[in-house]
């Protein structure tokens, strides 16, 4: 084989070379693959910060709480702390803010009620705050290999539109496209996997939380169901 020939094909393979001689479909694709991999990887460091931060606020307030104290000294540590007042926190502080304020309005049992609802749209409101931007990582993590094939498919049709024009197979001819179709699928795999394992652990993470939220609403509820009698007139 003529080393020019070889040298030639060695410089047109060279990623730069192949990305920035890319067909104008492939680029695009190429594109909207980087700009789906920042999103996701902004969206996976922010996330990892705010789950963390769930994570040590749920701990910091059992500890609070189960430490002992009267329930409104509690609520008022608990209401003034900014690091406090979330996750957790925020569930206490609506259901106990909810049962004073029903408590002697109507019968016990119905101020009961009334504060697990306030609980209930208080740990819906974290949970959201929580899971915002997964659906994107899950988007990404679905879409983005389709997307790269649709880029590999493009090549493998300029690699047979290319043969046509040339007559022949040669590895002149054939390479540049096919590398041009295996840089779009990497690409798509290369978006795809990190926003796939992401979204995995984070969900595990979000129905963790979300489980120690429920456990702890039924402990708060049977607290404040023992109260109940001494709240009857």
């Amino acid at each position: 084989m003529d080393p020019n020939i070889v040298a030639d094909t060695t410089q047109s393979l060279s990623m730069t070379h192949l990305v920035t001689h890319a067909s104008g479909v492939v680029q695009v694709i190429l594109i909207i693959l980087l700009i789906a991999s920042v999103a996701s990887w902004t969206i996976i460091f922010q996330k990892f910060a705010v789950f963390s931060s769930a994570h040590k606020a749920l701990a910091r307030f059992e500890k609070r709480f189960w430490s002992g104290g009267e329930m409104s000294q509690i609520y008022q540590h608990v209401s003034g702390s900014s690091n406090l007042e979330t996750g957790a926190g925020s569930i206490f502080c609506a259901g106990y803010e909810e049962f004073q304020r029903q408590r002697n309005k109507i019968r016990p049992s119905d101020a009961l009620d009334a504060a697990r609802r306030a609980m209930r749209v208080a740990q819906m409101r974290e949970v959201g705050r929580l899971e915002n931007n997964l659906a994107f990582l899950a988007s990404v993590s679905s879409v983005s290999p389709f997307i790269g094939l649709l880029g590999t498919v493009w090549g493998i049709m300029t690699a047979f539109m290319a043969i046509g024009v040339a007559g022949q197979a040669t590895l002149a001819t054939v390479a540049p496209p096919v590398a041009e179709a295996l840089i779009a699928t990497a690409a798509g795999l290369f978006a795809a996997i990190p926003a796939t394992a992401a979204y995995n652990r984070y969900v595990h993470q979000l129905d963790k939380l979300d489980a120690q939220y429920e456990v702890f609403m039924d402990e708060f509820t049977n607290i404040l169901h023992r109260q109940v009698p001494e709240t009857q007139p």
